[in-house]
């Protein structure tokens, strides 16, 4: 599967934002989505995941409350909508997906990425 994230921008602080993923593949359905955030000079962060069904949701401890994950499988897409966004909240947002939906918090247990996209909470 390929994934191509979108939706990155400059965002006011307390505003809110939607992160798009379109994947490419016939088996999207079949793959566990997420959404990671890498800071300048932190390691890659998990945000939001869920299972092939859309169950099993989990949520970073940063972002329970404001974020929210979503896919439309007829669509080939997965969302993350942002709100109460805080200057904290900076990072490149990456999508990724995988077959396995384990160790979800940990990236290497992602092996399909897109290529990130930025978002900037300004003060």
């Amino acid at each position: 599967v390929q994934l191509q994230a979108s939706g990155g921008g400059l965002v006011q602080a307390g505003g809110s934002s939607r992160l798009s993923c379109a994947a490419s593949g016939r088996t999207f359905s079949s793959y566990a989505v997420g959404w990671f955030r890498q800071a300048p000079g932190k390691e890659r962060e998990f945000v939001a995941g869920f299972n092939r069904s859309g169950g099993n949701t989990y949520y970073g401890d940063s972002v329970k409350g404001r974020f929210t994950i979503s896919r439309d499988n007829a669509k080939n897409m997965v969302y993350l909508q942002m709100n109460s966004l805080e200057p904290e909240d900076t990072a490149v947002y990456y999508c990724a997906a995988a077959l396995y939906y384990v160790g979800v918090f940990d990236a290497r247990n992602w092996p399909y990425w897109g290529q990130g996209t930025l978002v900037t909470v300004s003060s």
